[in-house]
C-alpha cells in the first residue's frame, strides 16, 4: 500500500510510474529531468502540499452529504428497472416535422430536455468519494474514508439502493434503441473510485466482506463490459470512446486481478489506439473532425494518459512506447501541449459548445510528466484550474485526484 511519507514528487528519466496489482501507482526514483538535457534542474514539487486546501475544501464540502444512487430517480423512458442506470444520447433531438416521431442527431448540440439524473448521480459519486479518499490520505482521519465507505456501500452492496453491473440501457435515443454502447463512457466516474478502494481498505474504514463485495460487483460489470453487445461495440469504436473503453476496464482489472485482461489492456493501447488514432503528427484525425475538436483532443488525450499510468510497468512504459514511425503517446503529447500552454494558437475550428473553459488540469500533463521526465507539462498542470464549475467540463473530467495516483517517495 501507499506508504504515508512526504508526496514529492520525483524521478528520473529512466523511471516512471508503476501501478501494483492493488490498484496504487508508485514513483520510484528521485529527480525530474528534462529527457532533453540530462543537466537541466531538479524539479521537485510537494504533492500532499500542492493538493491540501484544494482536497480538504472538497472533502469537507461531501464530508455530510448523503448517499445518492439511481434509485432516487426514474424516468418513463427507460426500458429497464430500478436499478438499471438510465440515460439519453447528448445530440439527439426531436424531430420538428414529425413530433412523435424518432429523435434526429444534431452533432456537438446537447438536448437539455434528455434524462440525466442517473448520470449526475453518477458524476458526483465520482466526484464525492476520491475527494473523501484524497482527504483521508492527507490526514488519516477517518471520518473522510467512513464517509465514503458509506456511498460505496449505497451503489454497490445495499440491495436497496444498488446500481445493477451494466449499462444496457445507456444513451438510449427515443424512436430508436433502448441502449447503446455509447453509453458506456458514462462510467468512466468510477475509474477513480475503484483507484480507491485499497485506501479505503487500508483506512479500515471498508471491511475485507464490503471490500470483496465491491471487488465482486466489478468482476461483473467487467464480464458484462467485455461480452455483451454494447461493450463490445463501444470498445470497437475508434475514437475516444474506444479509448475510455480500456481505460475502465484496465482500472476495474486491476481491481479484480485479471492479469490476461490487463494483458489485453495493454497489446490493444500498442496495436489499436497508437497506430490507428494518431496521425504522423500526433493528432487524432477521429477527434478533430467532430464539432469539439478541441475538447475531444483533450478528452482523449486523458484516456490514454490515464491507460499508461494504469499499465505501466518498470518493464514496460506505455509512455514512452512508440512505433518506428516515432508514433506515440509522446508524440500525441508533443502536439497538444502547445495548445495547453496557449488555446488561441489551435490551428483547427472552435468547439461548437464550452470552448470557453478548457482547458482545464489536464491528467495528461501530470502523467506525462511523470512517465516522460518532463517537468514543463508539471509545471503548465501547475497553472491550471483543478474544480471546474460547468457541468459538461465537469462530465469530461473524471481523473481530479493525483494522490490517488502517484505514490509517496
Amino acid at each position: 500500500m501507499q506508504g504515508r511519507s512526504s508526496a514529492v514528487i520525483t524521478i528520473s528519466r529512466r523511471t516512471f510510474c508503476q501501478t501494483s496489482l492493488a490498484g496504487i501507482a508508485g514513483v520510484a526514483a528521485n529527480q525530474f529531468l528534462d529527457a532533453d538535457n540530462p543537466r537541466a534542474p531538479t524539479l521537485e514539487l510537494d504533492l500532499k502540499i500542492f493538493e491540501r486546501p484544494h482536497v480538504l475544501a472538497m472533502a469537507k464540502r461531501y464530508l455530510h452529504e448523503r448517499p445518492i444512487t439511481i434509485t432516487d430517480s426514474s424516468n418513463p423512458r427507460s426500458a429497464g428497472g430500478k436499478h438499471d442506470y438510465f440515460s439519453e444520447a447528448d445530440y439527439w433531438w426531436p424531430d420538428q416535422k414529425y413530433p412523435n416521431g424518432p429523435y434526429i442527431q444534431r452533432d456537438g448540440m446537447s438536448n437539455p430536455e434528455n434524462f440525466t439524473g442517473h448520470r449526475h448521480a453518477l458524476i458526483r459519486l465520482g466526484r464525492q468519494v476520491p475527494a473523501l479518499t484524497a482527504a483521508w490520505i492527507l490526514t488519516r482521519d477517518r471520518s473522510y474514508s467512513e464517509a465514503a465507505v458509506q456511498h460505496l456501500r449505497a451503489w454497490f452492496l445495499n440491495p436497496a439502493t444498488l446500481m445493477n453491473p451494466n449499462l444496457q440501457y445507456a444513451q438510449a435515443i427515443h424512436g430508436r434503441t433502448t441502449g447503446r454502447g455509447t453509453g458506456i463512457i458514462d462510467t468512466i466516474h468510477l475509474v477513480e473510485v475503484v483507484r480507491s478502494i485499497p485506501f479505503l481498505a487500508e483506512s479500515k474504514s471498508l471491511s475485507p466482506a464490503d471490500y470483496e463485495g465491491v471487488r465482486k460487483w466489478f468482476a461483473q460489470y467487467v464480464d458484462w463490459l467485455t461480452t455483451s453487445k454494447n461493450g463490445q461495440d463501444e470498445r470497437d469504436a475508434k475514437n475516444n470512446h474506444g479509448t475510455w473503453w480500456v481505460t475502465q476496464v484496465a482500472e476495474f482489472a486491476t481491481l479484480t486481478g485479471d492479469e490476461k485482461l490487463l494483458s489485453y489492456c495493454n497489446d490493444r493501447f500498442k496495436t489499436v489506439f497508437v497506430p490507428n488514432q494518431i496521425a504522423p503528427d500526433g493528432s487524432f484525425p477521429e477527434e478533430l473532425r467532430r464539432t469539439k475538436p478541441y475538447n475531444y483532443t483533450l478528452f482523449n488525450m486523458a484516456g490514454l494518459a490515464t491507460i499508461c499510468q494504469t499499465l505501466s510497468t518498470a518493464q514496460d512504459n506505455l509512455f514512452t512506447f512508440a512505433l518506428p514511425d516515432g508514433r506515440g503517446f509522446g508524440k500525441a503529447m508533443a502536439y497538444v501541449f502547445p495548445y495547453i500552454q496557449n488555446k488561441a494558437a489551435w490551428p483547427h475550428k472552435p468547439d461548437v459548445e464550452y470552448f470557453q473553459y478548457w482547458p482545464i488540469r489536464q491528467p495528461s500533463l501530470l502523467f506525462a510528466g511523470l512517465g516522460l521526465s518532463n517537468p514543463g507539462y508539471i509545471k503548465v498542470w501547475q497553472t491550471l484550474p483543478s474544480e471546474p464549475e460547468v457541468e459538461e467540463i465537469i462530465r469530461n473530467n473524471p481523473i481530479r485526484q493525483p494522490l490517488l495516483w502517484v505514490k509517496d517517495t
